[in-house]
């Protein structure tokens, strides 16, 4: 599966699963650049075939409810847009 890298700080493993048209996975995406972190990123409604299937796949690993945004900080998941959380995992 494609990921798409954003340079920044290494705060460990950071991986969010996102749609392209998903305002609050924009802002998650958004947030995670204002903290100036390294993360990968996947719009997994651009993606096609096994490569989508893979994704959503890992998403139900974390969040079987298969939402968006969901993001894996160091083996913490977290589903929505959720500041203080995204917070908090980064510091642990």
């Amino acid at each position: 599966m494609h990921l798409n890298h954003v340079a920044g700080e290494n705060r460990g493993k950071i991986m969010l699963y996102a749609l392209s048209t998903c305002i609050w996975c924009q802002r998650a995406k958004e947030f995670l650049d204002e903290l100036g972190v390294e993360y990968d990123y996947v719009d997994v409604d651009l993606l096609e075939g096994d490569e989508q299937n893979q994704a959503v796949e890992a998403v139900k690993e974390l969040n079987p409810r298969c939402s968006y945004p969901t993001l894996a900080i160091n083996g913490q998941c977290i589903v929505g847009f959720k500041q203080q959380e995204i917070k908090e995992a980064l510091r642990s």
